[in-house]
């Protein structure tokens, strides 16, 4: 048995034991590009060498790779839908879709105004700053209110919750556009952007999932709690902005609120998200060369307010900063720096590690 250890991690509490031998972790292919300290390599790092101490050494030509990897993608695409389609997240992502249809028909100035606002707020503070830089890759540190704040935000992004979320990309790094990536172009540009996400599964496989993915975030209680009551808050907030425009201005506007508060700006936020997990591995420029597809993208990162740096992010996972170049303008790593000078952030990762782990 393999014992990952927290305080690795930056954390306090017990070792988390994890079995030798994990089929998911059939690649990891970033481990000589992170930080030693980066969760998610810690995580994919020690479940690979308990795999590989529990398997004959077998070395490979680059062909004999090339046939594995095919050989491997094709087992996991054959099996694929064995457990039907995923229909709570299927229907979600529909409604919120269907929703938006309604946008030219309840405009307002405010609304849109409202939009703008909430799409920093939720997109780039909870899912870029929160989900990704903090919660995954531990690119800063805060107090553990402010992390509970910021893991209430993000779930506020309609994009899951913390746990769920981290477990998924950590696993994404660990396989990068291998098999067993979660969303690669490799298997399709549509499977990457948003298809991945309607694939069957279980309690049984999703409880798997976190446990060895985000265990560090399994032993947060609050954490666990926004997990379980994700769409509880999405209702209390859907109810909140119809309130706002009726009691300050008129019904029209209550539903514009709602309509531009919600669903338009939940697909933007969701679309702009999903085009990092796609474009960012299919078009763009790359400055490092790494073992996946990633590349930069200026326009994601427009969208994104600077994850579309993701060949930048791929070379250096654990870094908070995500512009490399003096172009590349990072929005999310400024209000990083912002919670920095006001004392609510420390232990910034902005520098690219002079050496590399082995």
């Amino acid at each position: 048995m393999t014992s990952l250890n927290l305080n690795t991690l930056g954390l306090s509490g017990d070792p988390v034991i994890i079995p030798p031998g994990i089929d998911e972790l059939d690649r990891v292919g970033f481990a000589d590009q992170s930080n030693d300290t980066d969760p998610a390599s810690i995580l994919a790092r020690q479940l690979e060498q308990a795999r590989v101490a529990a398997q004959p050494k077998v070395v490979l030509t680059p062909e004999e790779k090339a046939a594995a990897d095919a050989a491997a993608r094709a087992e996991i695409k054959a099996h694929r839908w064995d457990l039907g389609i995923d229909w709570p997240p299927t229907i979600w992502l529909a409604a919120l879709h269907i929703g938006a249809l309604a946008a030219p028909f309840y405009f307002t100035w405010k609304g849109l105004f409202l939009v703008m606002f909430l799409w920093w707020v939720t997109g780039s503070l909870g899912i870029c700053l929160g989900y990704h830089r903090l919660f995954t890759h531990a690119g800063f540190s805060t107090y553990r209110p402010m992390k509970w704040l910021i893991a209430f935000i993000g779930g506020l992004a309609g994009e899951g919750s913390a746990i769920n979320w981290v477990a998924n990309h950590r696993k994404h790094h660990a396989h990068s556009d291998k098999p067993g990536d979660p969303h690669s172009p490799v298997d399709g540009g549509m499977w990457a952007h948003m298809v991945w996400l309607a694939k069957g599964t279980n309690r049984e496989k999703t409880a798997e999932l976190h446990k060895h993915w985000a265990p560090d975030l399994l032993r947060d209680p609050v954490l666990r709690f926004l997990d379980t009551t994700f769409l509880v808050w999405h209702l209390i907030s859907a109810i909140a902005l119809w309130t706002v425009g009726y009691v300050f201005w008129d019904t029209y506007t209550a539903w514009s609120f709602l309509i531009y508060g919600m669903f338009v700006r939940l697909v933007i936020v969701l679309h702009s998200t999903w085009f990092v997990n796609s474009a960012t591995h299919m078009w763009g420029y790359r400055n490092y060369e790494t073992s996946d597809e990633s590349r930069n993208s200026w326009w994601v990162a427009l969208l994104t307010f600077g994850e579309g740096w993701h060949n930048n992010h791929h070379a250096y996972p654990r870094m908070a900063k995500h512009g490399h170049k003096w172009w590349e303008v990072d929005v999310t790593y400024m209000a990083i720096r912002a919670l920095q000078m006001c004392g609510l952030a420390w232990n910034v990762v902005d520098e690219i590690p002079t050496t590399k782990p082995k």
